[in-house]
């Protein structure tokens, strides 16, 4: 994880800017404008020689149709941009690229990038539109011959990889007594959804915009149009899982076991997890560790404020085996 930007991300938030307050009260060093400012501050070369600043997801889809127009989802999660300046706007219902109205000039200035209000944002956003709004007329003929595609195949705005995960998980558990779309709506803002992969999200809409004091949000429009969306979790997930299982103690054992039958050693740990589960009676192998938990806060969580859990026998587990305990982890 590139933590380069901690030092900016302290000066940013003792600023107490009010845009703060929709990103739970504080800025991860992995947000963009701590990034843009360590940029600014130790490659003064490369700041002035920027055309552009883009998350990568808004940069594939500007290599693909050349339209400059940004997503309500990057921008408003991790730029600070306050996607609800568009809520007046939403008299129809028709996608459209909206101008951006949701930069707070005060705070760019506050923080020492002014310079990027110049030209009303256009380094790093003057155009704004929901999450799969259609790009321009598509695939350009370069990126068409590029990709293999045809020349106008349709491009959507983008999504955060987790967010776009986010949308596909949250509609997936359909009540039979829901009849009207008020019921469906009122449904979604019940669930919460585990997105994992590189990290952790838990994501979570609603209708109105919901304040929680170290959790990401309340931002507006970010994965569901028109919603409040409200995330934590954990900023490394597949890393962890490596350094917990190599740092485990039984961890050379089970690697060696793993090499002498030419498998991986999670291979191996998943033929365990089976062995396990038969042996158990388990009804499905993650019900191995319905009384694990565990909080690897290694390099820090997506919450603004560190959780600190008790030694308790709720939370605390001992194993009979170092090995059982590796597979279970």
């Amino acid at each position: 994880m590139d933590h380069r930007a901690v030092e900016q991300a302290e000066r940013i938030n003792a600023c107490n800017s009010p845009v703060l307050q929709y990103a739970g009260g504080a800025l991860s060093p992995e947000m963009e404008p701590p990034k843009l400012l360590w940029v600014k501050e130790n490659l003064p070369e490369s700041w002035a020689m920027a055309f552009r600043w883009m998350d990568l997801t808004d940069w594939l889809t500007y290599r693909a149709t050349e339209d400059d127009t940004r997503s309500l989802c990057t921008t408003v999660c991790k730029w600070t941009y306050l996607g609800h300046a568009h809520m007046q706007q939403m008299n129809s219902k028709d996608s459209e690229a909206m101008d951006a109205c949701g930069w707070d000039d005060v705070f760019w200035e506050e923080i020492g990038l002014g310079d990027l209000v110049e030209g009303h944002y256009t380094k790093i956003g003057k155009s704004m539109a929901f999450p799969g709004h259609p790009l321009g007329t598509g695939l350009t003929a370069r990126a068409a011959k590029e990709l293999g595609l045809m020349e106008g195949t349709p491009v959507g705005t983008s999504l955060i990889d987790a967010h776009a995960g986010g949308i596909g998980v949250i509609e997936s558990v359909p009540s039979p007594n829901l009849n009207i779309k008020e019921d469906e709506l009122e449904a979604l803002c019940h669930r919460m959804v585990l997105v994992c992969g590189t990290s952790t999200c838990h994501m979570a809409i609603s209708q109105k915009k919901k304040f929680i004091p170290g959790v990401w949000g309340p931002f507006w429009s970010a994965m569901v149009p028109e919603l409040w969306l409200t995330e934590g979790g954990q900023s490394a997930t597949g890393a962890l899982l490596d350094h917990m299982v190599e740092n485990h103690a039984a961890a050379p054992i089970l690697a060696n076991r793993a090499a002498s039958q030419n498998v991986s050693l999670y291979e191996l740990l998943n033929r365990n997890l089976k062995t396990m589960a038969h042996d158990l009676q388990a009804p499905f192998v993650a019900s191995l560790s319905k009384d694990l938990h565990v909080l690897p806060d290694f390099h820090g969580n997506r919450l603004i404020h560190f959780l600190h859990v008790e030694d308790s026998p709720k939370i605390l587990c001992m194993f009979k085996s170092m090995q059982t305990s590796l597979v279970a982890l």
